[in-house]
Order: C-alpha cells, then structure tokens, then sequence
C-alpha cells in the first residue's frame, strides 16, 4: 500500500514538473528534503528486530583481491588496502579488470529486481546509523532501487559494519552473492573517518551497486591527465583503467561523480596533483557530498529505470536533473 502511494504521488509530482515547472520542482525539493532530516529518537526504535549474524572483525581477501595499500595522510576512503583504494574484487572480477569488465560478461552481479536487502551494525552510534540510513535513503529516493531491511531469509544481502580489518571505508563491487560486507569506519582517533556526511557511504553503497571509479573508464584520456610521476609508485595501480572493450556508460565523463578521485588521490608529495582535468575552466575533481546527476543517471540506466516506461523515463530524469548536483 505505501508503495502504490508513493508511486502515486511521484506521478503527480511527475506531472506537475511538466504542466507547472516551478511548482513541481518546489514540491520535489521538498520532498527530497524531508528524507534527510531524520530524528534521531524516532528513527533508531525501527531496527529490524532480527538476529544479527556473526561478522567476523578481520575480513579475508585473497591476493587477487587486495593491493597492499600504504596509510600516508590519504582521504579516507584510500585507507582500506584494497584494489582503487576502497573496492573488494572477487578472483573472477579481478582477472577481467586487465580487459575491462563487461556487465553482459556478469549480469550476475547486479541486485535482482533492483532489490537490496540490508543490515546496519547495531555497533553504530545514533549519529553515524542515521548518516547510513539517510544514504541509503537518498538513493532510494533518486533511483528505483530498492533498500530493504534484511528479513533473516534472503541468502544475498549487505551487511554494513565497521570492520576492523581491512580498516577504512570499501566495498565489493556489484553482488558478491550470500552476506557482502561494505565497510564504513565510525569516526574515531586512531583511524579514518567513514561518516563524517552521507556522502561516503553513497559512494560505497553506489560500489556495491555495481559502479567503479569514474577515472577508470577506457575513455578518460580524453578528459584528464594522469600524473603517474607524482604517484606512489606502490600505488600506481590505482590509475588502471578500462578498456574499449568493456561496456561503457551512456553518459559523458562527470567531473563532479561522487565515484571520481580527488586532484590529490595518492600523492607522494604534499601539493602535487595526481589528476587534472583538460576542460578548462573546471575546478573541481569529484566529490564525497551526493549524488551528481549524472550518478544518478548512471544507476538508473545500470539497472534498466530509464528505458522501462516513459513514466519512469520522465520520472528518474526529472529527479535527477533536479536533486543531482
């Protein structure tokens, strides 16, 4: 019943955008604006009430799935030692990356019927379990997948926990298949800082969905320029990129993705960039705020939203022209 009212009053702001632009427009900010204003006290009592299941502190990957990565001074989400900085890649994903990952290779990987069931660690403290639970709302709200809250049945789900070891904020990338951790690190003295906004745990959570780094893609030179003297050399792997034989977006290179690196990403001197930008007059090199619009484009089209109606067509366009930054 609630979801036929949303999808109802979605139609209605839909049509409104179209017939009344301002007025639409206004109603759908509005509404955006409402998910991310939780109240604490009102939202931690809707845990599910489930049997957690055993999470292991350490996880273990294999060589093929992580990349000895060095902590020095890198934003955080780069702190997990892992492949790009902050993805898991299984074996099979792994041998693929040298010739591009192709998703008619692995249709596997996406989330059946846009569907994600989900836990969030009771470890978290109310802060930092409403930042989780406001990303996860966002993307919700900005595409047609779907979170839901894990019933204790469904083999596939995430499980989102502040694992100790790799320690940082990384996630696999696409379903992994049975319980697949996507790390978020609580904010605390001694290690990185995963919850400082939502921003991060979209980035992770988009990583889960199935989208890699947008500096990855085959087309990239055309867009920036990579400066591998100005990398860790143990490092340089994280500036691989696809190849033309991979299936590629529908969309241009987004400077502003929440999944580009930043100018500095890996840098093994203070004040020299890794990755410039060859459009002029462009500023900035991604960002861990939101979505961009064209994020939310991509997940959209990755999971088939923009090509099953007109209806959802108009709808996820208008959402993500509007609410994308």
């Amino acid at each position: 019943m609630a979801g036929t009212l949303e999808l109802v009053v979605m139609g209605f702001i839909v049509a409104v955008v179209f017939l009344q632009p301002e007025f639409g427009i206004s109603v759908l900010h509005k509404k955006y604006s409402r998910l991310r204003n939780y109240s604490k006290m009102k939202l931690i009592p809707k845990v599910p009430s489930i049997v957690y299941p055993p999470v292991p502190d350490e996880v273990r990957l294999s060589l093929d799935e992580i990349q000895a990565l060095q902590e020095r001074g890198q934003d955080p989400e780069t702190r997990a030692g892992l492949f790009q900085g902050d993805m898991a890649l299984t074996n099979e994903f792994y041998k693929y990356w040298r010739v591009g990952l192709r998703w008619d290779v692995f249709p596997e990987k996406l989330w059946p019927n846009n569907t994600v069931p989900y836990i969030i660690s009771p470890l978290y403290d109310p802060d930092d379990y409403v930042t989780i639970y406001t990303a996860i709302r966002t993307i919700s709200f900005m595409t047609c997948i779907k979170f839901v809250p894990w019933n204790g049945k469904t083999k596939d789900y995430l499980l989102i926990w502040p694992i100790k070891y790799p320690k940082g904020c990384w996630s696999f990338v696409g379903k992994f298949g049975g319980p697949q951790i996507v790390s978020l690190q609580a904010p605390d003295a001694n290690g990185p800082n995963c919850l400082g906004n939502e921003g991060r745990a979209i980035h992770e959570l988009l990583h889960a969905l199935g989208i890699f780094h947008e500096q990855s893609r085959a087309d990239r030179d055309r867009f920036v320029k990579i400066h591998l003297d100005n990398v860790i050399p143990e490092l340089l792997v994280n500036f691989d990129k696809q190849s033309l034989d991979n299936t590629t977006y529908n969309f241009e290179y987004d400077y502003d993705s929440i999944m580009h690196y930043g100018k500095y990403f890996f840098s093994k001197e203070k004040g020299k960039p890794t990755i410039t930008p060859k459009m002029p007059g462009v500023k900035r090199l991604g960002q861990r705020k939101a979505l961009s619009k064209t994020d939310c484009l991509k997940v959209n089209d990755l999971y088939g939203c923009l090509t099953k109606n007109i209806f959802y067509q108009r709808k996820y366009y208008t959402i993500c022209q509007n609410l994308g930054i």
